[in-house]
């Protein structure tokens, strides 16, 4: 059998394919199975927690800092 790769999410035990129809493989059939976890889940999580026990004043602050890219980068033209 050659390699394929079937996306899925792993739910009450079982992984359940996240494209809708049959999956190329008969009932009983065995495989190996190389787990490897979506990166942008990881990310995702990472930045939820930015904002854990910040106030509404304080995320409002740390977006206006993060979104005012004088911060970041010197001003065009300056030497």
């Amino acid at each position: 059998m050659e390699k394929q790769i079937i996306e899925a999410v792993f739910e009450n035990g079982t992984f359940r394919p996240l494209e809708p129809g049959p999956v190329p493989l008969a009932s009983g059939q065995r495989v190996r199975l190389t787990v490897e976890a979506d990166p942008s889940a990881a990310i995702l999580e990472s930045a939820a927690q930015v904002y854990e026990g910040l106030s509404e004043s304080d995320i409002d602050e740390v977006e206006r800092i993060a979104l005012d890219r004088r911060d970041f980068f010197e001003t065009r033209g300056q030497v």
